[in-house]
């Protein structure tokens, strides 16, 4: 930590190429491979004065011009033309991310204290490359579920920046 910006990265069932987690037992996996927090909560939070920033709280994707409140457990994402994600969880916060928060108050972003402020964890349903500037979108689960066999679709929203390890 902090998740540093890349230009593009592959994003596998395992998650971010290039990505680390120190404690696989609480970070990572098939059911985190992907962490996600929209830019408009950032910009929210340093408005509040805290001195957060994109990567700042581990997510490998920073996004854009969603409807965060829509993105819960369940909800599927496009992104790219390629990548399929499935929200899985909120990300509970840790003291790893104390720094991006005036006082230490990482708690700011736990989903039991402030919904609608968690970072979410994602499995990934279609493996691929995803780029700075790339679309994301909300699907449905049915056209995930063409995505994943190799239907395509595609359009709208997009990822501000993409982090690796």
């Amino acid at each position: 930590m902090p998740k540093k910006p890349v230009g593009s990265a592959r994003v596998t069932v395992d998650g971010v190429e290039g990505d680390r987690q120190r404690d696989r037992r609480h970070h990572g996996g098939p059911e985190r491979a992907v962490c996600l927090y929209p830019l408009e909560l950032i910009e929210a939070l340093r408005a509040e004065g805290h001195p957060i920033g994109p990567g700042l709280i581990g997510e490998n994707l920073t996004v854009r011009g969603l409807d965060w409140s829509t993105v819960v457990p369940g909800a599927h994402l496009l992104v790219g033309t390629d990548v399929v994600l499935q929200i899985t969880r909120y990300a509970g916060p840790c003291a790893n991310i104390a720094a991006a928060f005036a006082d230490g108050d990482y708690a700011r972003v736990s989903h039991a204290r402030h919904a609608g402020w968690s970072r979410l964890c994602a499995r990934v349903r279609r493996e691929g490359l995803v780029a700075v500037g790339d679309a994301i979108r909300l699907v449905s689960e049915t056209e995930a579920d063409e995505l994943v066999a190799g239907r395509p679709q595609g359009s709208p929203p997009s990822v501000t920046r993409r982090r690796g390890g």
